[in-house]
């Protein structure tokens, strides 16, 4: 398994098991407009990311995962996240969490899940990030109120996002209940379980490790916008 590609997790999941969702030409691609925001080039220190410029929309906001080329001056940096690149060794089997029901989500409860993440963590995820992959949540008192999915698939690797619980129904379990369905899928597929996390969010960072996640390297979510 080649972890050399998670140093470039868009690029590699638009060239390798999401390349049916990619917009763009040989050295810039994107993802497909209203699935996910993310973009990256081939190769950071010598490609020209201003070929990508017939694939954004006006005034579009983006991110690029990574390493930074060199910005074109009418690029402008909205702001820069730090992140800790996190993947699965072992899942810790001594985890104690919910055992509430858990539903598989699609297209009907595609606003719900919209709704909530945006809620809580807003402006990563769109209506349609859910046809990225496999999403799973736990409904309570007749809402969903704790869902998590997988985003970006590359060779031998998927990642975890969208990770998230209603604040009114959080200390019960539910996120690790959600995260573990998904990580045992990842197991019987043959792929291995990744995730980012801000490394500010040392409480969530502490809660991946105690699952049996460890800290593989810190990457940069870097957002922007063409113009003014």
């Amino acid at each position: 398994m080649n972890d050399a590609l998670l140093n470039n997790p868009v690029w590699s999941a638009l060239t390798t098991e999401q390349a049916s969702f990619a917009r763009g030409g040989e050295i810039f691609k994107r993802f497909q407009p209203g699935v996910l925001s993310f973009a990256a080039c081939q190769h950071p220190e010598t490609d020209n990311p201003a070929t990508l410029e017939p694939w954004l929309e006006e005034n579009e906001t983006f991110y690029l995962v990574g390493k930074l080329p060199e910005i074109p001056s009418k690029w402008h940096i909205i702001n820069t996240l730090p992140c800790a690149q996190m993947v699965l060794t072992e899942l810790n089997t001594d985890l104690k969490f919910s055992d509430l029901p858990i539903r598989r989500l699609g297209e009907k409860d595609s606003t719900e899940m919209f709704e909530l993440i945006n809620s809580i963590q807003p402006g990563y995820y769109f209506k349609n990030t859910h046809k990225l992959g496999s999403y799973f949540g736990i409904h309570l008192d007749g809402k969903l109120v704790a869902m998590a999915g997988e985003r970006m698939k590359l060779a031998g690797f998927t990642e975890l996002s969208a990770i998230c619980t209603h604040p009114d129904y959080r200390g019960r379990g539910l996120a690790q209940q959600l995260i573990v369905a998904l990580c045992e899928e990842h197991r019987q597929s043959g792929s291995t379980s990744f995730l980012h996390v801000a490394t500010a969010n040392t409480g969530a960072i502490k809660l991946y490790e105690h699952m049996g996640f460890r800290h593989r390297t810190e990457i940069n979510f870097t957002k922007l916008r063409i113009g003014v």
